[in-house]
């Protein structure tokens, strides 16, 4: 086994995380502003490709947010115009082809650990989409449960062309649950980019704006998240996640006692207040 693959570090248990305190990336930008963290991928001289390291820092950062209740929405990105051109042909690929199988499975499992923690953090994420968006690059946007593109993105899972399978990074889950069924297989099966309108009118993007707008209107949609009950909005993730797998009976159950905990919150008692005095609701997330 190579010693990069021997140097990647296990992905710390969300009671060892201890929040953002001492987080600081080496390989990637993170700020937080009024409730809203952005991550940016910072590689424009090669289209914010993912390294082991941004991989790493990557899964770092969201398994650290479950344990940041300061950090209400958080805002992905990329650096330069180009949100990821997915994993770095050179500085990855070129290095895997060397590797041996226990060491494959031990980067694999990193990548998907990724994807793992996106899901499992209490924020709802907001991709914000410009340039390419292809193969791991995809991945990351399709794990968040927004996305906002721009008339020149273009998306795509490129895996079967470089001779890997389409399920990558959780893509076989979660794409058909975005685009459906038959236009996932048809995208992981062909590796064909995605234009921007098709990606919309596909449901990929929930919306598309011009390029120079692409941040403010992310931020914006942010904030307005971030000024709501984070505790609610957590939950309605959680269920979201925890019911594509319930029938009708169970799901019906399970959102009984969703909103049984919700309505035990003081942002719900907070809710009610306001709107008796016909004012907005000052959530505060407990």
């Amino acid at each position: 086994m190579t010693e990069w693959i021997r140097s990647m570090k296990p992905t710390p248990m969300p009671g060892e995380a201890g929040g953002l305190e001492g987080f600081r990336p080496e390989h990637l930008d993170w700020s937080v502003e009024d409730g809203v963290g952005t991550v940016t991928l910072r590689r424009p001289h090669r289209k914010n490709a993912l390294t082991f390291e941004s991989y790493g820092e990557l899964r770092d950062l969201f398994t650290r947010l479950a344990a940041a209740p300061e950090v209400r929405v958080v805002v992905l990105t990329g650096a330069g115009g180009e949100f990821s051109s997915g994993g770095d042909v050179f500085d990855i690929i070129g290095r895997l082809v060397e590797t041996d199988m226990p060491g494959l499975l031990r980067f694999t499992r990193m990548t998907t650990e990724v994807v793992r923690q996106m899901r499992r953090c209490p924020q709802p994420l907001l991709a914000a989409v410009d340039g390419v968006c292809a193969g791991a690059g995809a991945a990351l946007a399709l794990a968040c449960d927004l996305r906002i593109g721009t008339p020149r993105s273009r998306v795509g899972f490129l895996f079967t062309r470089v001779g890997l399978a389409g399920c990558d990074m959780g893509a076989c889950a979660l794409l058909p649950r975005v685009v459906g069924a038959g236009r996932a297989a048809e995208l992981l099966y062909t590796g064909r980019m995605l234009e921007a309108e098709e990606a919309e009118r596909w449901g990929f993007f929930n919306r598309l704006v011009p390029p120079e707008e692409l941040m403010a209107t992310a931020r914006a949609l942010a904030r307005e998240l971030a000024e709501g009950p984070s505790f609610a909005l957590a939950m309605t993730k959680r269920m979201l996640m925890q019911e594509w797998n319930l029938g009708v009976e169970e799901a019906l159950e399970a959102e009984a006692q969703a909103q049984a905990i919700c309505m035990a919150t003081r942002d719900f008692d907070r809710a009610y207040r306001a709107f008796a005095s016909q004012a907005k609701p000052q959530f505060q997330g407990d």
